[in-house]
């Protein structure tokens, strides 16, 4: 998998809002875990429009957080792809656990 520049629209949006000049990490990363909150919530209820807003503003912070680290999230799920490709392992109770 190489991603490129899939979420360049965010880019431009973020950086016409400032966030990129003014944003700082540790408050975007309070952001991502109210939208992990919401996106529990959501899960919770089985709310499926209320899940794909939820994942979809995850996906938006976690955009601009890695852009105010000093990343690109496509390199991010880049390097992770790259390591977890070849992860064996096996499902248990709806989780996947990867070999030691």
């Amino acid at each position: 998998m190489k991603l490129k520049n899939e979420f360049k629209p965010i880019r431009d949006w973020a950086r016409a809002r400032g966030i990129f000049k003014k944003g700082d990490p540790k408050t975007q990363y309070i952001k991502l875990q109210e939208e992990a909150g919401e996106l529990a919530k959501a899960l919770l209820k089985n709310d499926e429009p209320e899940i794909i807003d939820a994942l979809g503003d995850c996906v938006v912070v976690l955009v601009n957080l890695s852009e105010l680290c000093g990343y690109k999230l496509e390199d991010c799920i880049n390097e992770a792809y790259s390591v977890i490709k070849k992860r064996q392992g096996k499902m248990e109770n709806g989780t996947f656990k990867k070999n030691q």
